[in-house]
């Protein structure tokens, strides 16, 4: 059995930073000290003097794109970016081709990411309008959560029919994660643009047909619905300051029966930024104004949001460089979410135990995931060090996606991320991979 002691770091967990050393054994952390663990005679030593030791962040929504579209995006290389970015569990969604709207199509994206994935992994199940008795029959100890677009669907997901959608949110005790915008108010808005600029909308029309009143009219839905069904949901990507006002911090995470996520773009971009960037931050929730992006950063400190996420969704360098219209939503950001973060711990916006809570702790304890998300003794060794005093400038070099491209093109970050381990295994350390041990699939405490 491979035994690491990792001596002298600066160790972020449960709201706490000290000084210690972990001691892991195989698969697992066995000790958690302030004085030096007493590991076996052929223990491997890591000197994090200098260092800070965070639990591997859990990414509970990306867009990894296989089957089906491997064009844009593979397990393999997408999970490759995410070790490298600190991310050592991920949540991937059901949208790929074929979607994975039956219990044969959920397996078969689990049987690739059981031979190909840096990291540990779990998908949702897919809702529609017509597969209420396939999705009951997901099995909660091993998928994440079902997932229900609730506007902006591929091929035949969007779940528009209420009358479903009310069974569906009264028939499981599974999760329930949602995309939440108004599919009819958007595409009046897209009337009406193109009424003014015909096929040559500009970008920064996307926030004002992708709407404030677009996103408030189906998340204020879906919570309303929740609440008379008693249904347990996780509000995906908000993006407007109004949503917020939806959202409790008076009770626990764990009693929290609607809970919300807020992704890096929407934390990081605002509509100033479309004339630099253009399609490159197109997203569906849009990227809104800057009273929007305050308004969510306040939300997020005070817990009203629970979980910080990227919502990774690649598309090739040609795709985006589209006109409006014909661009598809989405982008690469799973290898610089965590370096994003440590900048906004930089320039004090947030706390690093903050930021260990809410892309830590919390989606742990959201989706019920077993021994991850802590730095704690009998626990899975998913860790991650970062070097606070360290930088690097993203370039098209040093970018691990296969779509060979990031909206952060050209931003340096005031750190980096030195080693990633998965599962007790050193997965990652200064650029180089091991690139032979796989990730473990999640499994659910429910």
């Amino acid at each position: 059995m491979n035994s690491t002691l990792i001596i002298n770091a600066q160790i972020v967990n449960e709201g706490k930073i000290f000084k210690g050393d972990v001691l892991i054994e195989g698969n697992v952390i066995t000790e958690v000290s302030s004085s030096r663990p007493k590991g076996p005679l052929n223990v491997s030593i890591i000197d994090a003097k200098g260092k800070y030791l965070l639990p591997g962040i859990i990414d509970d929504q990306v867009h990894f794109r296989e089957p089906g579209l491997t064009h844009k995006a593979t397990i393999a290389s997408e999970s490759k970016a995410a070790v490298a970015g600190g991310i050592t569990s991920f949540i991937e969604m059901p949208n790929t081709v074929p979607q994975a709207t039956t219990q044969k199509l959920l397996q078969d994206k689990f049987d690739i990411a059981s031979k190909t994935s840096y990291a540990n992994y779990s998908f949702m199940f897919g809702g529609t309008n017509d597969n209420l008795n396939e999705l009951l029959k997901t099995n909660p100890k091993k998928v994440a959560a079902i997932k229900l677009f609730l506007g902006s669907s591929t091929g035949n997901m969007l779940v528009d029919n209420e009358e479903t959608l009310e069974k569906i949110f009264s028939s499981t005790k599974m999760l329930i994660a949602l995309h939440c915008e108004d599919e009819q108010t958007i595409q009046k808005n897209l009337t009406e643009a193109k009424a003014i600029f015909g096929d040559d909308i500009p970008i920064e029309m996307h926030p004002v047909i992708r709407s404030e009143e677009t996103c408030y009219l189906s998340s204020s839905k879906a919570v309303a619905l929740a609440k008379k069904t008693g249904a347990r949901i996780h509000v995906f990507h908000l993006s407007t300051v109004k949503e917020t006002d939806l959202l409790r911090n008076d009770i626990p995470l764990e009693e929290k029966q609607i809970t919300a996520e807020v992704c890096i773009h929407h934390l990081w971009f605002d509509n100033s930024y479309y004339k630099e960037k253009g399609t490159f931050i197109k997203w569906n929730p849009a990227v809104k104004s800057a009273k929007d992006k305050e308004g969510l950063w306040k939300a997020l400190l005070d817990d009203r949001i629970d979980v910080i996420a990227t919502d990774h969704a690649p598309h090739t360098l040609e795709e985006k460089s589209q006109v409006y219209l014909n661009a598809p939503s989405g982008g690469p950001l799973v290898q610089h979410a965590l370096l994003a973060m440590l900048e906004a711990v930089q320039s004090n916006k947030i706390s690093l135990e903050k930021v260990v809570e809410k892309m830590c702790h919390n989606p742990a304890i959201l989706f019920q995931i077993e021994k991850r998300g802590y730095i704690k003794k009998g626990y899975y060794a998913d860790m991650v060090l970062v070097d606070l005093n360290a930088s690097q400038e993203v370039t098209k070099e040093n970018l691990l996606y296969k779509c060979g491209w990031s909206p952060f093109e050209g931003t340096t970050f005031n750190s980096m991320i030195t080693h990633t381990f998965v599962n007790g295994n050193l997965i990652y350390k200064n650029g180089k991979f091991d690139d032979k041990t796989k990730g473990m699939q999640l499994t659910f405490n429910r």
